[in-house]
């Protein structure tokens, strides 16, 4: 039995007198009635941080395991659990069931014993994974409570670490989804699909904005992301871009109890500000984990902008390359831009990837880059080859290749793929190896449909531009023989969208 000082809670005052709100679910493990009684009444006017108790009750330590086998536990702060029930050791295989079957190392423990012979306080401390030990003799309402407010700080706490924990998973998930986004517009749907996640709010109940700022903008603000109805800045209701407007301007994040305003700049300038808000209030911990979202969202964004310059750049330098070989051909149009597209375009109506489809498309404008090593009386003869001359000619295909072959850039080891087959046949009639069929690789058949339809469409130095009609034809005949015939069916079953790719990138006389 407990001291007569825990009997002083009026009869009146009971856990249903209690108002509706949050509560700290505590489970009494006792086959003692009385002592179920007496602990409610000690503490039916206890709170924690605003919250009171809610008790759930069990007579013995299969009851107990009953019960938290619901939802495994979940919910549940504090057990305080007797020794002695069923059998004499009932409580300390309760609390090893918790720790080991149950895998709860978060419920704070409380043994309770009034037969302390049964269970020596130092032998249970040492074996069992127990957070106070008391013996029923001793425990005063002022004892009992100490010991709720030290157990709800622990429970309490390690519930905020548990929750960061998961937050940083989830933003570390984040961070890998962010890597691997390869446009801007990806990245912004990634940020909208990931804030729900890490903050465990449905994402209908979420209002967010992302924008950036470049230090040489001015006080000018991109939106990267939001999940308003219209991105324009100009759209952003005023009390949004006033928040927004002032974090940028006092370069610190700012918050209330409904939003927080997540401001962070790069070393190399780039500002961004995340916003975030609900209609009920956020929490420290949510206030926390949108701070470092935010960081990463900075720092992944300008990665993302830098890869687009690197890879704006390549797309360039492939396209100069390429027209320079043109030029020396004394071709006035851009060809090898329409090649690129087309390229593109028939690679992914094949089942290419994007990224696979795009790495074509970066790597295609090369296929000519062989024919710097050409003579220019060989090169732009206006009339027929001889044999010796075609020899010369074909040799393209292999200079083109030793040239780019060495590199470990994925596109110029694309584009030596392709500078090396696109002459290739489907028939094994090409050359310079005589590949045939899927021996030729899917950049190098690709490549080669794209380049002979664009240059029948186009005028050379010893011939004039093809009708549709002729071209249509010639494809047909070819289909099998020069070329894969699911890319020369692809290619007629969708003629206008590649014809039209001509008119985008008209020749330049």
């Amino acid at each position: 039995m407990l001291g007569d000082d825990l009997l002083f809670a009026s009869d009146d005052e009971s856990e249903e007198s209690a108002p509706c709100m949050a509560v700290w679910k505590v489970l009494i493990v006792d086959d003692e009635p009385e002592i179920h009684t007496v602990t409610k009444m000690v503490l039916s006017d206890f709170e924690f941080e605003g919250k009171r108790i809610e008790f759930h009750t069990a007579s013995s330590a299969a009851e107990a395991q009953a019960i938290l086998t619901q939802d495994n536990g979940a919910g549940f702060a504090v057990a305080l659990v007797d020794v002695v029930m069923e059998s004499t050791q009932a409580g300390l295989k309760l609390v090893q069931w918790i720790r080991e079957t149950l895998n709860d190392q978060v419920l704070r423990i409380i043994l309770r014993t009034g037969q302390p012979g049964e269970a020596p306080e130092e032998r249970v401390i040492r074996d069992y994974d127990i957070n106070d030990y008391k013996n029923k003799t001793e425990l005063t309402a002022m004892r009992l409570k100490t010991a709720m407010y030290t157990a709800l700080r622990a429970y309490r706490d390690l519930k905020l670490i548990e929750r960061h924990r998961q937050g940083l998973e989830k933003i570390i998930h984040a961070t890998t989804q962010f890597i691997e986004c390869d446009t801007l517009p990806q990245f912004a749907s990634t940020i909208l699909n990931q804030i729900s996640l890490i903050l465990g709010i449905e994402s209908s109940d979420i209002i967010c904005c992302a924008v950036t700022r470049d230090a040489k903008s001015g006080n000018q603000y991109k939106v990267l992301a939001t999940n308003l109805h219209n991105k324009s800045a100009t759209a952003i209701p005023p009390d949004i871009q006033r928040r927004i407007e002032s974090a940028l301007r006092q370069k610190q994040s700012v918050k209330g109890d409904d939003y927080f305003v997540s401001y962070f700049t790069t070393r190399r300038g780039m500002e961004s500000v995340l916003y975030v808000a609900r209609n009920d209030e956020l929490e420290a911990v949510q206030h926390h984990l949108l701070s470092f979202f935010a960081h990463n969202i900075a720092v992944s964004h300008e990665n993302i902008k830098l890869r687009e310059v690197i890879r704006e750049s390549q797309k360039e330098l492939s396209y100069i390359i390429g027209e320079a070989v043109e030029v020396r051909s004394k071709e006035t149009g851009s060809h090898v831009r329409r090649v690129a597209h087309i390229s593109h375009l028939l690679a992914l109506r094949a089942g290419q990837t994007e990224s696979e489809a795009e790495m074509i498309k970066l790597a295609s404008p090369l296929h000519d880059v062989g024919k710097v090593a050409i003579p220019d009386n060989v090169l732009n003869k206006p009339g027929k080859h001889n044999e010796e001359e075609a020899a010369i000619m074909r040799s393209h295909a292999k200079v083109g290749y030793d040239m780019l072959r060495k590199s470990t850039n994925p596109i110029l080891q694309v584009g030596a793929q392709i500078a090396h087959e696109h002459h290739e046949q489907w028939n094994g009639h090409g050359y310079p190896n005589g590949l045939a069929g899927e021996q030729i690789s899917i950049a190098g058949r690709v490549s080669a449909v794209a380049d002979v339809f664009d240059a029948l469409g186009s005028k050379r130095c010893y011939k004039g531009p093809w009708s549709e009609a002729e071209i249509k034809t010639y494809f047909e005949k070819q289909r099998g023989k020069q070329f894969d015939p699911a890319l020369v069916d692809i290619l007629l079953t969708h003629f206008d969208e590649f014809t039209a790719i001509r008119a985008q990138f008209p020749d330049q006389e």
